[in-house]
């Protein structure tokens, strides 16, 4: 397995999933990579209480969980800390799984036949304010923001206007509901990544919202996408 050293400080990592063997061998990976595995999770109660008690930069969870859903422990962990980034690792890929579970407040969602490298770079980029989904699954769920955005229903419900963005906060935003990474838009806009991800942090700031989830369904509510 390749190693990666997070670059600044250690990021703290919930593991969550009722497969013991699973677990612990993805938070062993995750810690042999320099990642403060601060704890682990065996289902869905358990998850919750650990999270409020450790206060982890990211949750690797698992949606298949005893006693709760990890859809609902993805809804409970962002209800109590909108700050909190959840990388789902399901061995299912189903539309409506996935659906649901970005619906609930997940920022990422990655199959269980993906490599320890891709996990270890998503958890990074995930940690980091980056939506990583399995290839495939960014397209079904930028398609279904579409689908709600043009719905009549959604139509008949705009929100009134929103702060005022700049032209640069608007460029990248654009950009973000293409489903580009802050890498790409970088590289787009000739910018460094840093300046990108205040550009983001700023729009996230402004329009009270939460993860870059929510932002690529904002812009797209608003046609950003087009």
């Amino acid at each position: 397995m390749t190693e990666r050293a997070p670059a600044s400080a250690p990021i703290r990592v919930l593991v969550v999933d009722d497969h013991p063997m699973w677990r612990d061998s993805v938070a062993r990976d995750l810690a042999a990579a320099g990642y403060d595995v601060v704890a682990t999770a065996g289902d869905g109660p358990e998850a919750i209480r650990r999270a409020r008690a450790t206060a982890p930069n990211v949750v690797v969870l698992d949606l298949n969980l005893p006693k709760l859903s990890g859809v609902e422990v993805a809804r409970e962990l962002v209800k109590n800390d909108p700050t909190v980034r959840i990388l789902v690792l399901s061995a299912s890929g189903e539309q409506e799984d996935v659906l649901e579970a970005v619906k609930a407040g997940a920022t990422g969602y990655l199959v269980k036949s993906a490599s320890a490298a891709e996990l270890l770079e998503a958890v990074e980029r995930t940690a980091k304010g980056d939506a990583v989904f399995t290839p495939g699954l960014a397209g079904l769920v930028l398609g279904e923001f579409r689908r709600i955005a043009t719905s009549p229903a959604a139509a008949g419900s705009r929100e009134p206007a929103a702060p005022r963005l700049t032209d640069r906060e608007t460029e990248v935003l654009r950009l973000v509901a293409k489903g580009l990474s802050y890498k790409q838009i970088a590289e787009r806009l000739v910018l460094s990544h840093r300046t990108v991800q205040n550009h983001v942090q700023n729009t996230l700031n402004k329009l009270q919202l939460h993860n870059r989830v929510e932002l690529v369904r904002y812009a797209i509510e608003r046609g950003l996408d087009d």
